[in-house]
């Protein structure tokens, strides 16, 4: 039970590194006129942008698949639930309460609203060269706290 809950924190953690780099490198790189729908002014209620979460999501509808057997004994099934409790955390704080998609929502909590500060800063150019921070949960947290 240690190791399954150990490789879900970890795998949990590598998603917010492996999401920076894919977003930095890719999304802002060769990516870039698929993700500029999610960096326009304006946003419908589906973009192209969200294929990427279809990707990631499927990713890890696989990895609970072949790990459903034999779960707490499965590494592809801790894998699979840590990345998708990163991905219930981005879709909550990204989505609904940062870009206001679907069902938005406000919230008083100080580290969601931190994340949102951060995230819009991201947002603040519309081109692909992009602003830090391109990961969602790591950037510099003093720079973005009350002034």
């Amino acid at each position: 039970m240690f190791q399954f809950i150990l490789v879900v924190v970890a795998s949990f953690c590598c998603m917010e590194i492996l999401s920076y780099i894919i977003h930095r490198y890719l999304f802002h790189g060769v990516l870039w006129r698929i993700h500029q729908t999610h960096h326009s002014k304006s946003h419908s209620r589906f973009e192209l942008n969200d294929i990427f979460s279809i990707g990631f999501s499927a990713t890890a509808i696989y990895l609970l698949w072949i790990g459903s057997e034999a779960p707490l004994q499965s590494i592809p099934f801790a894998i699979g639930t840590g990345v998708s409790i990163y991905g219930v955390l981005y879709f909550i704080i990204h989505d609904l309460f940062t870009h206001r998609r679907f069902l938005p929502f406000q919230t008083s909590n100080v580290l969601m609203r931190l994340v949102r500060r951060a995230h819009q800063r991201h947002h603040q150019s519309l081109t692909h060269k992009g602003q830090e921070p391109y990961g969602l949960f790591l950037f510099p947290y003093k720079e973005f706290g009350r002034k």
